[in-house]
């Protein structure tokens, strides 16, 4: 299977002067996950916007595959986004949500899931916080694209559910790159194959979780 490789470089991004992101790189390949660490308020969710599109930002670069995609406005051929908001209409049933979303050649491998085939009958505003987010990360998961970026899958979901999930980003990230953030900082360090963490405006990658303490993210109690 081809790697694909996302990068993005020279994120720049400030509100009322106070600068969020100054100069950030990023590289994702295909099998990677990037934990995306950094505290409250860090720029963590904006990036993931920036890099989709959502947001605007000076001067930066995105290139897959060594291609840029600085003047494509639409990326979500190649880039998914699991936004922390609700996307799937509450006045849909669970089965045409999935009809709408999936192609058809994956309708049956989608459906191979007692979770699924639990939620299938119900509409979507029946659904639990954590039943309706599981629903949007495999469909989000499902995506055609070469990148998948997760912006606070865990929100909602038990214990339980957040190991399924975690199953399921892992056996798709032998064919796509996902980037992930969430506050639930210990799944994303279970999860991920290298983590990022923003500090300052400015991405540090991080080669050995001690280093999280180093760089005051993380106490030393947080290990025990």
């Amino acid at each position: 299977m081809k790697k694909h490789i996302l990068e993005v470089d020279g994120v720049q991004k400030k509100y009322d002067e106070r600068v969020i992101l100054s100069d950030v790189y990023l590289k994702c390949e295909t099998s990677q996950i990037i934990g995306l660490l950094g505290r409250n308020g860090s720029g963590k969710s904006t990036l993931l916007k920036i890099i989709f599109g959502i947001i605007s930002a000076p001067n930066k670069c995105i290139r897959i595959d060594s291609v840029s995609k600085n003047k494509q406005n639409n990326l979500s051929s190649e880039i998914s986004y699991l936004s922390q908001e609700q996307f799937i209409p509450n006045h849909l049933s669970v089965k045409k949500a999935i009809l709408l979303s999936i192609d058809k050649q994956k309708l049956k491998f989608f459906y191979e899931d007692d979770f699924i085939q639990s939620i299938l009958n119900k509409r979507i505003n029946h659904l639990s916080s954590g039943e309706l987010r599981y629903l949007e990360i495999k469909i989000v998961l499902f995506n055609p694209s070469k990148f998948v970026l997760l912006d606070e899958p865990y929100n909602g979901l038990s214990p339980i559910m957040a190991d399924l999930v975690n199953e399921m980003i892992k056996g798709n990230s032998h064919k796509k790159g996902i980037v992930i953030t969430d506050h639930n900082y210990q799944n994303v360090i279970r999860i991920s194959t290298q983590l990022v963490l923003i500090k300052e405006g400015k991405t540090h990658y991080i080669r050995d979780k001690a280093e999280l303490v180093d760089k005051g993210y993380l106490t030393s109690s947080a290990f025990l």
